[in-house]
């Protein structure tokens, strides 16, 4: 990178996801010259993504609060506040938030998967459509625009 970027909470893209959730896009790759995309969760007890892969990122997710079952293949972990995770690109894995609240931030490198939440979610500054929801169809549409293969519902 040729130049520092910097972005104040107002400056940063706030997204409803999936359950009620929201994804903020904290940096993407149009800030990092495509090297990352920084995101942050804030999501409620039993929210949990499609069982899933990568296929053009790696992943690092950290539990800045909350508790996580983390499923990395087939092996299951608890997470717990202050715990962090490496998936690799390519390696199935999926979560479920355990306890009542959970804030985590995602790194995904290189940059570009932000483009998936944005295709699926819905930008908080518009209004919310009665009923919204997020459906497999579109998931299903954005993970795959993105690189991201869903291999099962969520754990």
């Amino acid at each position: 990178m040729t130049m520092a970027y910097l972005a104040q909470p107002e400056q940063q893209q706030k997204l409803e996801w999936l359950d009620g959730a929201t994804f903020s896009v904290l940096l993407d790759q149009q800030a990092t010259e495509g090297k990352l995309t920084v995101g942050r969760f804030d999501v409620a007890k039993g929210e949990a993504p499609p069982f899933h892969l990568h296929t053009r990122e790696d992943e690092v997710f950290m539990l800045i609060k909350g508790t996580a079952l983390v499923w990395c293949g087939e092996e299951e972990h608890e997470l717990s506040e202050g715990g962090i995770v490496y998936l690799p690109r390519n390696v199935p894995h999926g979560y479920r938030i355990t306890s009542d609240r959970a804030d985590l931030l995602m790194i995904a490198t290189p940059g570009g998967i932000e483009g998936m939440f944005r295709h699926a979610g819905r930008d908080l500054t518009t209004p919310r459509p009665d009923g919204f929801e997020i459906p497999k169809s579109l998931l299903a549409e954005a993970s795959e625009l993105y690189g991201g293969v869903i291999l099962g519902p969520p754990r």
